[in-house]
């Protein structure tokens, strides 16, 4: 059986990306699912002198291990002020200093949701412009408006962007 993993670019307990995530990995049929949580992956923030004195943390080797032993990523950015949350940036960082083609060109669903209209658009331009150099393979992306009138009870609600996500899982699955 394939396996992928589901995770948000966030580290709040209450995050909308990571609700996004665990539905939109739900849709996925045939696969077993692991939802990740940033907050079970500490690290300090990165730097040289950091990494020259004590190297790579336990932590960034081991969320680098899960990529590596999927068959695929789930992954719904936070945006904070237009970019990755600080959270997702360090792991980013700490990970491609182990593997410069971090996400091993495993298929890759990524979204981004907001509260806003714009449904975290602008950290989503952002990773699709950058993942691609770091081994990231984006078979379907997903803008989510929103979150807040549009997604309930654990599930999307507006039947339109149900639809819309639901033909980026089939994409996702298609490519495991």
């Amino acid at each position: 059986m394939k396996k992928i993993i589901a995770f948000a670019g966030s580290n709040s307990k209450t995050s909308i990306n990571k609700q996004l995530a665990v539905y939109a990995s739900s849709l996925v049929g045939h696969v077993e699912t692991s939802v990740l949580d940033l907050n079970d992956f500490e690290l300090p923030l990165y730097g040289i002198d950091l990494e020259n004195e004590k190297g790579i943390p336990d932590n960034a080797h081991k969320f680098l291990e899960a990529i590596k032993s999927s068959d695929g990523i789930v992954l719904s950015l936070a945006e904070h002020n237009g970019a990755y949350a600080t959270v997702f940036k360090n792991l980013f960082d700490w990970m491609s200093r182990i593997d410069g083609k971090l996400w091993s060109e495993k298929p890759m669903l990524l979204m981004a949701t907001s509260s806003g209209g714009r449904g975290g658009a602008t950290v989503l331009e952002i990773a699709k412009g950058r993942f691609p150099f770091m081994g990231g393979n984006i078979v379907a992306d997903f803008s989510f408006p929103s979150f807040g009138d549009n997604f309930s009870e654990g599930k999307v609600v507006n039947d339109e962007l149900n639809a819309d996500l639901k033909q980026k899982v089939k994409a996702f699955q298609s490519s495991l």
